[in-house]
């Protein structure tokens, strides 16, 4: 069959995920919402959630309208280049905020259906919390694969097969919006989650003594709301861009193949085939939340590992077959300029380098686990030097969030290596591309989390049974090590797709090699390894200042509001919900308008080679630093949850619960980590591969433009 005729199944599949997305929601929606207090506190959760949103969204269509403009105008002219490209901007920005607006509308339905299903057991109350994250995950995954998919069909039958090199220009344009919206969505769910969650726990917990969600502390309605913003809307739109990006520079590399060895419509086989590839993880990702279930007193962590990991090897096998069907039948040389290699690849090479970066993924996940799971010894390591106080604390959280960098950078140059043995940087691409090829239910677990959290806070506030908040806090705490291993993944793929978008950026840019034995070479190296460190100051900072101010909101209610403390009072939860949407709003403009003119400026004075190495530096930095801070969050946050419940065992024999000074040692720990995992740590991948976007984008544009200044 001809490849540009299985281009169609692509979008299909899109739009059956959304089906299933569909399906789920309204199983969702279905399910009993519990008490009317369980419902008013529910509802000011997805007030407030959404409100946010829709007040990022009109700052955000300011910037996407602006942008659009420039982009269409800088592409008015030359051979590669299309005004379309502003347009395809404009749908990937649209299409990447649409699947954050449904996630999150499902997340705030499922919160407290999750609550109610946990007053009958923890089996009804897992398959509420991961079907609505079912829901953000499809949503995602379908949205994408429709506006791609959707994209290449009409842009190839407006240029013309003769005219793919105009495609993929104007494609890039898709992965910029998606990138753009990203960026801006991590960064300020991230400042807004973790304002709240700081001012929650230092005020609430350390200094009054409160318990965890406690009704009386007036941050926590903005606590649950910023789990939404960040974790649920925030990572949808972090994977939408990771699992674009993949695609788009696997396609862009595949145009070194389209006229080597083979003619007419086989030599868009490669094209084709990474989005295919994505359509078949579709598939493999629904049936694989079919396997995520458990029994009573069952543990959840088994079920959401039977059905990603199970998924993950449906696809490796079903690789295979998609490369067989749309590999050119005699093989496929790289072309170089105009010489055609002597590396011949084959169907099955392209196979291997999927399930290279399969494994990759499921290795980096597994490592991340370790690194932030309770009972494993890098977290016991934190709880135990937590005894002789916070000092000890922060110095044993940043020591594993160092040691944790090791072991996946070494698992993701062997992927690297071993991707490009079997496939040369195509195989790179390819790889990046299976680490996310079942992004479906990557995010369908990854989104159960904040889910679970939400709903443990609603049991709280509305004084449930004891039982149903042990229930809630299991699910919650499976799901702090789910969302360290999606991180972990997100890195992963970031790492390999920057790579396959730095060759493609070369390519757009007729560059065939960069020295970095030159001098602006190497400078570009230095601003770049920069950039990872002066954007993290900016969300660090940017959390600090709105904390400081809901810290100051939260101990003037505690003071000013009678009977607030003793239970007789409302809390007003208002006010701190306004706080943090106001700083998020605020703050995350100067480090996303960093990430997407630190490129241009850098190419457009100095030209593609200092681009280049600015790339290069930036790629390394913002990995190690992005590992680094997501894992020493991750291990920082079960640290302070080892302590609730029965409490940790020292090695000394005695136990320390929760309320002990070790305890609140760990919390304080634990607010330091907050924006580490949650605000700077995973924006980083999105900075890495947001400027190698933005780099591929104006690629054309340096092929003809040498820069204003040439060393």
């Amino acid at each position: 069959m001809n490849p540009s005729q299985l281009a169609y199944a692509v979008p299909a599949a899109g739009a059956l995920a959304l089906a299933y997305a569909f399906w789920k929601a309204s199983w969702v929606r279905a399910q009993p919402a519990g008490n009317d207090k369980m419902k008013e506190i529910a509802g000011l959760i997805q007030e407030g959630a959404m409100a946010f949103l829709g007040r990022e969204y009109k700052v955000l269509a300011v910037f996407v309208a602006i942008v659009a403009v420039l982009l269409g105008v800088a592409n008015m002219s030359g051979a590669d280049q299309s005004p379309l490209i502003a347009g395809a901007f404009v749908l990937g920005a649209f299409t990447s905020g649409l699947a954050g607006y449904f996630g999150m509308r499902i997340a705030t339905d499922a919160n407290v259906r999750t609550t109610q299903a946990a007053t009958i057991g923890l089996s009804q109350a897992l398959d509420v919390a991961f079907s609505g994250g079912a829901v953000m995950g499809m949503s995602v995954v379908g949205l994408a694969t429709i506006g791609l998919g959707g994209s290449y069909i009409a842009f190839s039958m407006i240029f013309g097969q003769d005219h793919l090199a105009t495609t993929m220009s104007v494609l890039t344009g898709f992965s910029m919006g998606a990138s753009s919206i990203a960026l801006f969505a991590r960064v300020g769910g991230g400042i807004y989650t973790k304002a709240a969650d700081v001012g929650a726990d230092l005020v609430g917990k350390v200094e009054a003594g409160l318990p965890e969600d406690d009704p009386r502390n007036p941050a926590v309605i903005a606590d649950n709301v910023g789990d939404n913003v960040g974790d649920v809307a925030g990572m949808g739109a972090d994977l939408f861009e990771s699992y674009v990006g993949a695609i788009v520079g696997a396609m862009v590399l595949a145009m070194n193949f389209q006229t080597v060895q083979v003619g007419g419509s086989e030599a868009m086989g490669p094209v084709v085939l990474p989005m295919l590839i994505a359509a078949g993880g579709i598939l493999c990702s629904i049936v694989g939340t079919f396997f995520v279930k458990t029994r009573e007193g069952g543990n959840p962590q088994l079920a959401l590992d039977l059905g990603a990991f199970g998924a993950a090897g449906t696809m490796a096998v079903a690789t295979f077959g998609l490369a067989k069907l749309m590999w050119p039948a005699a093989g496929a040389a790289v072309m170089t300029g105009d010489t055609v290699s002597n590396l011949v690849i084959q169907w099955w090479q392209v196979g291997v380098a999927t399930v290279v970066g399969l494994g990759t993924g499921v290795a980096v996940g597994l490592i991340t686990s370790y690194y932030c799971s309770m009972g494993k010894r890098p977290v016991d390591s934190i709880v135990e030097q937590s005894r002789t106080g916070t000092a000890t604390n922060i110095i044993a959280g940043l020591g594993v969030g160092m040691q944790s960098t090791a072991a996946p950078i070494l698992v993701l140059a062997a992927g690297v290596v071993l991707s490009n043995m079997a496939a040369g940087l195509y195989g790179v691409a390819i790889a990046a591309l299976g680490m996310l090829s079942t992004t479906g239910i990557q995010l369908a677990v990854d989104a159960y989390g904040p889910i679970a959290d939400n709903a443990g806070g609603i049991a709280e506030m509305s004084h449930q049974p004891a039982e149903v908040r042990e229930r809630t806090d299991k699910l919650d705490a499976v799901g702090n090590t789910t969302a360290a291993i999606g991180k972990g993944f997100a890195i992963g793929s970031a790492a390999m797709t920057a790579l396959a978008l730095f060759v493609a950026f070369m390519q757009q840019a007729q560059i065939s090699s960069i020295d970095v034995s030159k001098p602006i070479v190497m400078a570009g190296c230095f601003i770049g390894g920069m950039l990872p460190f002066l954007f993290s100051a900016f969300a660090m900072n940017a959390v600090g200042e709105a904390a400081m101010e809901m810290i100051t909101e939260v101990r003037r209610q505690f003071r000013e509001i009678p009977g607030l403390l003793e239970g007789t009072a409302l809390p007003d939860s208002a006010r701190c919900v306004d706080i943090s949407t106001a700083a998020a709003l605020k703050k995350m403009v100067v480090p996303g308008a960093m990430a997407i003119i630190s490129p241009v400026v850098m190419g457009f004075l100095f030209g593609a080679e200092a681009l280049g190495g600015m790339l290069a530096g930036c790629t390394v930095t913002g990995v190690l630093l992005a590992i680094f801070m997501s894992n020493a969050g991750g291990a920082w946050d079960n640290a302070k949850k080892s302590f609730e419940g029965e409490g940790f065992k020292m090695p000394d024999g005695q136990f320390h619960k929760k309320g002990s000074p070790a305890h609140q040692a760990a919390v304080v720990g634990d607010t330091v980590g907050d924006p580490f995992k949650d605000t700077a740590g995973p924006s980083l991948n999105i900075l890495v591969k947001l400027m190698s976007v933005v780099a591929l984008v104006i690629g054309p544009l340096l092929a003809t433009y040498k820069g204003l200044f040439i060393f």
